[in-house]
């Protein structure tokens, strides 16, 4: 927070940098310290930032029986630190009208292709989950790296001017390919790969722990985008057979909540990049899907705010769908892979 403050001193008066202030800590996520006001001590803020709490909405947000597992939180130290919390966050009923003067502040961020902007009413939504799905060479990896550039451009743009936080699963995160597209929207490419945060995730477990990094580098500083590519990959590996699918099922849930409440708690853009299998009844999701189905069965189903279907077009042209979405229609629309990223399709 104190880096983009800083920012935004140099081009104007005090009095401009106070407003803007104002109105962070009015629509921003407020940083745990708030509840020293409120007589929560110290020492009980230190032992939620180490459980990767980092605001007073994420404590809000937190239920009761996960706060009960942090060490040195007893059953009466919770109840205080939930009413605390609740006294600067309210949670009950408000009005659609309300809602709907919230949803005027979301931010759409460009793919880089004016078509499938179009198709997705803008861009990818921040503070919601988009499930991006296909078969290997469809575009997925592309996208993200195109995102994690895009994010980082001006609002006028099409931009979330913030960073972009990317989980690697793998192995297939190129440096190379920011630079490329960085130098095709006329930016920095230094800059960009500076505020490009990247972590290859190794197994589930270290796939879950860098979210609760997550959280403190974005109470920190403002991030437009959280990149997880794929989000299924090490489950596949790890859990085998049915024996164990209840097991993976779980796991995944929770990694899919810990990832919509950070959407939520920071207005940030949540994009995952998921494989597909052959599916054995046949039903193929669109016509040309060679009967292929997205990992993760309902529970990824219901996670995902938008789910877009890849599919391979001719040469380099890709076609995406919209598979599931609260908004938006079933339609398609292609885009085209370049040297330089996710652009418009090609004739």
């Amino acid at each position: 927070m104190a880096e983009v403050a800083m920012q935004m001193e140099a081009p104007g008066a005090e009095a401009g940098v106070e407003e803007w202030q104002e109105g962070m800590e009015s629509s921003g996520p407020l940083p745990l310290q708030t509840l020293e006001e409120h007589g929560v001590a110290a020492s009980d803020i230190k032992k939620l930032l180490e459980a990767g709490i980092h605001t007073v909405e994420g404590l809000a947000h937190a239920s009761k029986k996960s706060l009960k597992d942090i060490k040195g939180l007893s059953e009466m130290k919770v109840d205080k630190l939930k009413a605390a919390a609740l006294k600067v966050v309210p949670l009950g009923f408000t009005t659609a009208s309300m809602v709907q003067q919230m949803r005027q502040d979301t931010i759409m961020i460009s793919t880089g292709a004016s078509k499938l902007d179009e198709l997705l009413g803008g861009g990818f939504e921040s503070g919601s989950l988009t499930e991006i799905y296909g078969e290997f060479r469809t575009g997925k990896t592309q996208l993200c790296h195109t995102l994690a550039v895009t994010c980082q451009l001006p609002l006028a743009q099409g931009g979330a001017e913030g960073k972009a936080m990317y989980i690697d699963t793998e192995g297939t995160f190129r440096p190379q390919r920011l630079i490329a597209i960085a130098e095709r929207f006329g930016m920095d490419p230094g800059a960009v790969l500076d505020n490009v945060a990247y972590a290859k995730a190794h197994n589930t477990e270290h796939q879950s722990e860098l979210l609760l990094a997550a959280a403190g580098m974005m109470a920190e500083a403002r991030f437009g985008v959280i990149i997880v590519d794929s989000v299924t990959n090490l489950y596949r590996t790890e859990y085998e057979g049915r024996g164990e699918l209840s097991a993976r099922q779980m796991h995944l849930g929770k990694f899919l909540r810990h990832l919509t409440r950070l959407a939520d708690e920071f207005g940030v853009a949540v994009v995952v990049t998921n494989q597909v299998v052959a599916n054995p009844d046949g039903n193929a999701m669109f016509a040309g899907a060679n009967a292929l189905k997205p990992i993760g069965g309902n529970i990824m189903a219901h996670a995902s705010t938008t789910r877009i279907a890849l599919r391979k077009g001719r040469g380099e042209n890709r076609i995406a769908k919209i598979a599931c979405s609260p908004v938006l229609p079933e339609s398609e629309a292609q885009f085209s892979i370049s040297e330089n990223g996710v652009e418009d399709a090609k004739d």
